[in-house]
């Protein structure tokens, strides 16, 4: 796989922590951290398919405005 993730259209339907890390700059590490938690708690939702954990393309977008939506409300100290 040689292919780079860097644009929201380079990326496909169906993505992998991989993809993920790749797109978003983190860690393949720290994606799997963010699939352990609950939706609730900032984690990225997510399903399996045998032992491979997979996101849905639409649910990564949801996420990544449901964190940036987070940062806005946060009241300033």
């Amino acid at each position: 796989m040689n292919n780079k993730y860097t644009t929201w259209s380079s990326l496909p339907d169906t993505l992998t922590a991989a993809h993920i890390s790749e797109f978003l700059g983190i860690s393949r590490k720290t994606v799997y951290e963010l699939f352990k938690l609950s939706d609730e708690h900032g984690g990225i939702p997510n399903f399996e398919i045998g032992a491979s954990k997979r996101v849905e393309k639409s649910d990564l977008e949801a996420w990544i405005q449901a964190q940036k939506q987070k940062k806005v409300n946060v009241p300033a100290v």
